[in-house]
């Protein structure tokens, strides 16, 4: 799954993008409690499935057959995960004659008296007729994924106009169980067959191919979903609703893109990388993808980021971008990569328990570095690597987290910076060490000896070991069942009698654990480059090398790889060498950075950056900086305005300019306010009103009818700000579309604001049900944080409204 940020923008973020930062549990009896794999008394062998959907009572009709066996000690009973379903009957099938089973049930689990003693290996198949009832389930979800009910009936009744109706499911981490009795555990694998009967006018999803199409005389459709390859029961899937059908291909496999039909022209903007992106995969890996088919499909109000359920994935609706999104770049391109990647790892090989998460969910973090490498180039993927280490070294209480972790107060802690982001740099320092051909060699053969099994950290070790020739233990035993990471402070001492030169590494963490890092060390002299390959393995090190002319920079970890926080303490000079000559992204960031915390002119050098990010955040840093009212600053600013082809730098530079408040720039921003791009337009926008303030709200009308990101942002502000009653439909889309996130919680303090203006109560009370969905998607760690902000807004808007609003309010937050 894709998930993390910080705290709200966990939940923007698909289930592998969602960062917890939730305090750790009072109760620390967990701590004590050691997280096995599940026993395996009975296994999985195919499960068949027969439902239907109550869309009045958002329930839905099931009847199962369930084909198990024991694992291998003879048993006579059977446990399910059953969770908060109405069970009419269980019978032991003989052919197709049934015989009513004994069971007992406590509303989570059915416990199974069997017919007789089955040996192991012997199968057998049950028939279980049951109703699911999702919303009466009480459920926790965690920071990931905010619900747990696994079978979701969005706007079941058509009520909201502005909705569509859909169903969808959400098994990880076992909540599929919601609506299917079944072992709910990593570590099983069946086969599959699903009957779905829904209204004829909607299209279904499910894992494997769609068999067969039956129309019914009650105005319904029986459709007939098959997956012949054995897979975990938490990624079993069903999709229903309105939805257009975009297909492509690979290898003669179906690509498809289930989305509403007002995005279908969009679809292949966002998804049409796809089939490029199994080729690479496969190649890379040296394993084809498994499953029959792909598919993609947008539910609303999904309740994470994304879902690799097998063969077909579940994207939220931020995924959705129409053209003018796509030109500043498609936000969802690393999510659809990260969720195919787990199609191999997670899905083909599945973590064996929530302790091994890593083997799926680091695997497909660091599917975003290789993936942005190969088809944006280098300083893409390096960037994107370091964007994973920036994000788990924001969180210093991670640091004390195991990434295999064996002992967790609840199985959803385990989806955090560190089986993601951490795991992902682990792996990006591994592949470093043993070199591309040998790291990718040995993912071939974790995968070929453990495909359609469960797999764990330990399996991985043992392929690495196998194709290195090497005894990896030393490296699982520090990043897989260790934690945290080293902080060091780099420091150079030059005796240009002697001709030495000394680099002192000393890892200053404030534990008692000392790294083991083998890294390069790059020294320049001039156009020459030498490369030492070291090992750190002290709390101090000290390396030493010859010169007969002092070095220009002494680059510790050239290749810029390492998973630590560092303090470098280099010289200016060495900086402007490094910026100049050496290869990587995270030289010439690091040099930049320098440069603006000294306030030096050198910074200027990152406008030229071949890589546009860099340009970019050049350009915010040259805005904060003394020299941003510098002439020849501006005037470099003024011709990337005019001449630059990537649309956020070009916004950039534009937001840049707007801050001089020069009239000169009038033209520039009327040339640019109708802009292809929302964020070059929402920047010439800016310009404009800044400029003409008086006139922001006739121009923010004229601009309202589509406007998104930067440009939306801009015209919001303006219409709740100056706005009238008339405004009402545009700010609350704009509300409710808006992505889950910290923007939004400032949004709702805005929204609240101007809600004091609007006289119909019908559309304040419609604004307030807008803003307590948002609340109630947040997950209850975060809300010692959030909750005081709605409460503020909630009072002020009750005090100008009157007794009606505050009972409204009132009553909906009880």
């Amino acid at each position: 799954m894709k998930k993390f940020l910080v705290a709200l923008t966990l939940l923007a973020f698909p289930l592998y993008m969602m960062a917890q930062f939730a305090p750790e549990p009072k109760d620390t009896a967990w701590k004590k409690i050691y997280r096995a794999s599940s026993t395996r008394i009975n296994d999985l062998i195919h499960t068949k499935l027969d439902v239907k959907f109550d869309y009045d009572k958002a329930w839905m009709y099931g009847k199962e057959w369930l084909t198990l066996k024991p694992h291998f000690y003879a048993t006579d009973s059977l446990t399910l995960d059953a969770k908060g379903m109405d069970i009419r009957e269980i019978d032991i099938m003989k052919g197709n004659v049934k015989s009513p089973l004994k069971y007992t049930y406590d509303d989570m689990q059915l416990r199974i008296i069997l017919d007789k003693t089955y040996k192991g290996g012997e199968a057998y198949t049950l028939y279980i007729d049951y109703t699911s009832k999702p919303n009466d389930l009480k459920v926790k979800g965690s920071a990931a994924i905010s619900d747990a009910k696994g079978l979701y009936f969005i706007n079941p009744k058509g009520e909201d106009k502005n909705k569509p109706i859909e169903i969808w499911t959400q098994g990880e981490t076992e909540a599929n169980s919601a609506w299917m009795p079944t072992i709910d555990k990593p570590n099983q694998k069946t086969t599959e067959e699903i009957y779905m009967t829904v209204p004829d006018k909607y299209v279904t999803l499910s894992n494997g191919l769609l068999i067969s199409q039956k129309k019914n005389a009650d105005g319904t459709r029986t459709d007939y979903w098959k997956m012949d390859l054995p897979h975990a029961p938490y990624l079993f899937f069903m999709g229903v609703g309105d939805y257009a059908i975009i297909k492509d291909s690979y290898k003669g496999k179906e690509v498809s893109y289930y989305v509403e039909k007002d995005q279908a022209p969009y679809a292949r903007g966002v998804f049409g990388l796809t089939p490029e992106m199994i080729k690479f995969y496969s190649d890379k890996l040296g394993v084809e993808y498994a499953w029959p088919k792909y598919s993609q499909i947008v539910g609303r109000d999904y309740v994470s980021g994304a879902m690799e359920n097998t063969s077909s994935t579940l994207h939220q609706e931020s995924a959705y971008q129409n053209a003018r999104q796509l030109t500043d770049g498609n936000s969802w391109e690393t999510v659809i990569c990260h969720e195919l990647f787990h199609q191999w790892f997670g899905d083909l090989v599945t973590c064996e328990s929530w302790s091994n998460i890593t083997v799926n969910e680091s695997m497909a973090d660091y599917s975003q570095t290789l993936w942005m490498e190969y088809k944006h180039g280098k300083d893409a993927g390096d960037e994107e690597n370091q964007q994973g280490l920036t994000a788990y070294l924001s969180s210093p209480n991670d640091a004390k987290k195991d990434l295999v972790r064996f002992r967790y107060s609840d199985k959803e802690d385990v989806f955090d910076l560190v089986s993601y982001q951490k795991g992902g740099r682990v792996l990006h320092m591994l592949r470093n060490y043993v070199g591309d051909d040998a790291f990718f060699k040995s993912l071939n053969l974790y995968l070929n000896t453990n495909k359609f099994k469960p797999g764990e950290s330990g399996q991985m070790r043992l392929a690495f070991e196998e194709i290195t020739g090497q005894d990896m233990n030393w490296y699982w035993n520090q990043w897989y069942y260790g934690s945290g990471q080293p902080v060091v402070k780099i420091d150079y001492k030059y005796d240009d009698a002697a001709g030495k030169a000394m680099v002192i590494i000393d890892q200053v963490q404030k534990t008692d654990k000392v790294f083991r890092l083998p890294l390069v060390i790059d020294i320049y002299t001039g156009n020459t480059k030498s490369r030492h390959n070291v090992w750190v393995e002290n709390k101090t090190d000290t390396f030493t090398f010859v010169y007969s002319t002092r070095p220009d920079l002494v680059n510790v970890d050239g290749d810029k790889v390492m998973l630590w926080a560092k303090t470098d303490n280099k010289t200016a000079e060495n900086y402007i060498f490094q910026y100049h000559h050496a290869p990587f992204y995270l030289d010439r960031r690091e040099a930049l950075d320098y440069f603006a915390g000294k306030g030096m002119k050198e910074l200027q050098l990152g406008l030229n950056d071949r890589y546009a990010p860099l340009r970019r955040s050049t350009i915010e840093k040259l805005g904060n900086s003394k020299m941003a009212k510098d002439a020849d600053v501006i005037s470099a600013i003024e011709n990337i305005s005019n001449t630059e082809k990537d649309k956020k730098t070009k916004a950039a530079a534009i937001s840049f300019l707007v801050k001089t408040t020069d009239p000169k720039y009038l033209t520039l921003y009327k040339n640019n306010v109708s802009d292809s791009s929302y964020s070059v337009a929402g920047a010439a926008l800016k310009g404009l009103l800044a400029l003409d303030a008086g006139n922001a709200y006739t121009m923010a009308k004229k601009y309202s009818n589509d406007a998104k990101g930067t440009l939306g942002a801009v015209v919001s502000d303006i219409l709740i700000s100056q706005g009238t009653e008339s405004d009402f439909d545009f700010i609350a889309t704009r509300y409710e579309n808006a992505p889950p996130s910290e923007d939004k919680l400032t949004m709702s303090q805005s929204f609240c604001t101007y809600m004091e203006k609007v006289n119909d109560l019908s559309k304040v009370k419609k604004g307030i049900d807008m803003i307590i969905r948002f609340k109630n998607i947040i997950p209850q760690q975060f809300r010692g944080f959030t909750d005081p902000t709605f409460k503020a807004a909630f009072d002020k808007l009750a005090k100008a409204k009157g007794s009606e609003i505050a009972d409204y309010i009132d009553k909906l937050i009880k």
